[in-house]
Formats: structure tokens, sequence, C-alpha cells
């Protein structure tokens, strides 16, 4: 046996087996741990996995198959043009508007489609922390100069974060930029426009489907969240019909999908939940049975399922352990957290960066979270780091970042976050 080789899963058996041997299950603390360990997966399952990662794991798939190799190397890999590479990175990451983990399957589909690690981690980034709803809602309750700060620090930090990513693996990139020039692009040839359109309502139906509550009930916002499940619907129909007329599938299996997802819409209207798992349920089948490219959709969608679900959950898990879920406390006293957050000193800032950074923050949670410490003291300064590291990092999105691009990449680009994020609020906190 090469003890090189197996020292890693040597470790980790050790290392569980050294939790479980010493771990004080009969302390309070530690079975309220467990319980909130549960507590927040189970949360997570509920409120993520259906109307966030299915979605995103079909945009992902789709990206894999219908998305020709050499327009995603041009626009954003490691020899593309930086202003236009970061810029298409860090625009088309904002628009989703989603969590830490939701962008996941995304970023691993355009990274293994040829994105430069540059692009790729710009992407990665400004998924979730340049997120508008969750900007306005930092300004009205957290304050205009903290929401200013959060705006501007996120954009720059997307971009920064993947110039230092691309300047950190330059070898790694010119390895890749080699095999770029000699490779060939995806069989799938569709005209630009049905690809524009094809992904644009599967957006739609990611963003609007996870479109949150407005704190005040009258505008715009308020507007679309009242009307967001008729939003949906209208880009459902709308992708059923390109199903059908685009990737040619069955055209009475997409309308028997279709009507049975209706039906369940008026007889549940107050578990939105159920339809939209018909819907998936019905596309997983139709898709997994076609043997051209819809089958390799979904093969490819099942893939990125496959590797990424078992690690956001076991890090959901460990997570809710450690820290809990918002409003209750895990393993970790949040009186330890309030109390080390005070103030602008470099240990403050250091603190909530890595704080941030590792706890799981749902999109918009973190807003209410900040209200509380500050309210228990914390410093602004602290308060910003917090912000631009923790939406964008979570332990369950490191550990699923681990497995699309390795180990030192993954700590890089955590290093790169909390350096950044705890440098920012340094800064602001003096002013």
């Amino acid at each position: 046996m090469n003890f090189k080789s197996e020292w890693k899963p040597l470790a980790a058996i050790a290392a569980v087996f050294l939790i479980f041997y010493f771990l004080p299950f009969d302390s309070g603390r530690v079975q309220s741990s467990i319980l909130e360990a549960f507590y927040l997966t189970g949360w997570y399952a509920r409120e993520h996995v259906i109307l966030c990662l299915i979605p995103a794991f079909f945009i992902a798939g789709a990206i894999a198959v219908f998305i020709r190799r050499d327009s995603v190397i041009r626009y954003l890999g490691a020899g593309a043009n930086k202003i236009l590479s970061y810029g298409v990175a860090s625009v088309s990451g904002s628009v989703l508007a989603v969590c830490s983990c939701t962008v996941l399957p995304i970023f691993a589909g355009i990274y293994r489609m040829g994105a430069g690690i540059g692009p790729a981690t710009a992407f990665l980034y400004a998924g979730p922390a340049i997120n508008v709803l969750a900007i306005i809602l930092t300004m009205r309750i957290l304050g205009l100069e903290l929401g200013i700060a959060r705006a501007v620090g996120a954009v720059l930090f997307s971009v920064i974060i993947g110039l230092f990513m691309h300047l950190f693996f330059i070898k790694d990139e010119s390895e890749i930029k080699r095999t770029e020039l000699a490779s060939t692009g995806s069989d799938v040839d569709r005209p630009l426009a049905q690809n524009v359109i094809y992904f644009a309502v599967m957006i739609g139906i990611l963003v609007f489907a996870n479109w949150g509550k407005p704190e005040q009930v009258t505008g715009i916002w308020h507007l679309i969240y009242e009307n967001k499940w008729i939003i949906t619907g209208l880009f459902a129909v709308l992708f059923g019909v390109i199903l059908i007329a685009w990737l040619k599938l069955n055209r009475w299996q997409i309308l028997v999908a279709g009507i049975i997802t209706i039906v369940m819409a008026f007889i549940f209207p107050r578990w939105p939940l159920l339809p939209f798992s018909a819907a998936a349920l019905g596309l997983s089948i139709i898709t997994s049975r076609s043997k051209d490219e819809a089958g390799d959709w979904f093969a490819e969608t099942w893939g990125f399922a496959k590797q990424i679900m078992p690690l956001l959950f076991g890090g959901v898990l460990v997570a809710g352990f450690l820290l809990g879920r918002p409003g209750n406390e895990g393993l970790i006293p949040s009186q330890w957290i309030s109390d080390s957050v005070g103030g602008n000193s470099l240990g403050a800032n250091l603190f909530a960066s890595v704080v941030g950074a590792f706890m799981y923050f749902a999109t918009l949670t973190e807003v209410p979270i900040l209200q509380g410490l500050i309210g228990s003291g914390m410093g602004k300064g602290p308060a910003l780091a917090l912000l631009l590291a923790g939406p964008a990092l979570s332990l369950p999105n490191m550990l699923v970042i681990r497995s699309v691009m390795g180990m030192k990449k993954t700590v890089a680009f955590i290093m790169l976050v909390i350096i950044m994020a705890t440098i920012s609020g340094l800064i602001f906190g003096s002013f």
C-alpha cells in the first residue's frame, strides 16, 4: 500500500473517530448544537433546494451542452480581453442575485467549459455579493453609508479578486491557453438569439421564483413580489414552447407535464413548491428519456447534482452545528461573536471577515443579522467586512469550490475574500 496516497482518507477517518470519541454528547450545548445542525439543514432543504438549486443545476447542465466551448473561451477564457471578460463575468453574476450555494452549479459549468480562473472567480463572487435587492435593503435598514460602501466594495472585489486569482495561477492559465488554441467547439450550433432567449427564460424562472419579500408593502419591488408566481408561470409557458420548438421534445409529453403543473397550481395555491416540483420532475423524466442533446442536458444536470448536493448538505450540517441558525446558537456562543466585533481594530475586522466567510447566509438574511449585531455594539468597519465576506462565501460553498477547482485555488480565493474584506472594514471604519 502506498501510504502517500492513503494518508488523506486515514486522516479523515481518524478525525471523525476522535470527534465522536471525545464529543460530550451529554452536554446541553452539544445536544442543542446537534439539533441546530438538523434544523438548519431542514430549513435549507425546504427553502433552497427546489426553487434555487434545481433550476441552477439545469442552467449549469445547459451551459455544458448548449453553449459552444469556443464562445466561453472567447469571452471568459484565459486569453480573452480582460476588460471584456471581467465585465461579462461580474455583470452576468450580479444578474442572478442568488446565495453563495445557488451560484455554484453555474460557476462549475462555465469553469469546466473553459472559463479562465480569473473571470470564473469574478463570476463566483459577483453572483451572491452584487445583489441589487440586498444592497437596497442594506441602505434602508443599516444606513446609506454602509449600503453604498457595500455596493462599491462588492463590484470592485469581483474584479480585483479575479485579477489576483489570474496572477497567482498564471502558469496554469498559460497551459490552459495553449489547450484552448487546439480545442474545438461544441457540436451544438444553435443561433445565438435562440441561446440568449433560452438562458434568459431559465434565469427568469430562477430569479422570480426566489424573489424575496421586500420590507415595504408598496412600490415596484413589492408589486413584483405579489405577482412573482404569475411572472414565473409566464416564463415557464415560454420555456415549454422553447422545449418543443427548438429542442424538439415531444409536444404531448410537454403538454401533459404543463397541464399537471397548472392543475396543481390551482388545487394548491398556497403551496407553490408542489407545482414547481411537479414541473421539475416532469422535465427530468422527459429529458432523461431523450436520446439526443436533451438527454445530454439531463446527464450533465444530474452530474452536477451528484457532485454538489452531498457536499452542500454536509457543509450546512457542520455550519449549523458550529454557528446555529440566525437567532439561535450553535456550539460557538453568539456572545463570543458579539464581543469580538466591537470597535474597528484589525482583530475585530479580521474576526468579522472569518465568521462571515464560514457562516451560511441565505439571500437577504445577512441584513437583519447585522442589524442585531450592530445593536449589540458591532463597529461599522467589521459590519462592512462581514457584508463583503459573508454572502459570497460559506462552509458549504467552500467544500464545493474545492471539488471544482482544487484545494490550492480554493484556499487562495478564500484568503483573498477574507483579506480584502478585512482591509475594507478597516478603511471604512476609520472614517
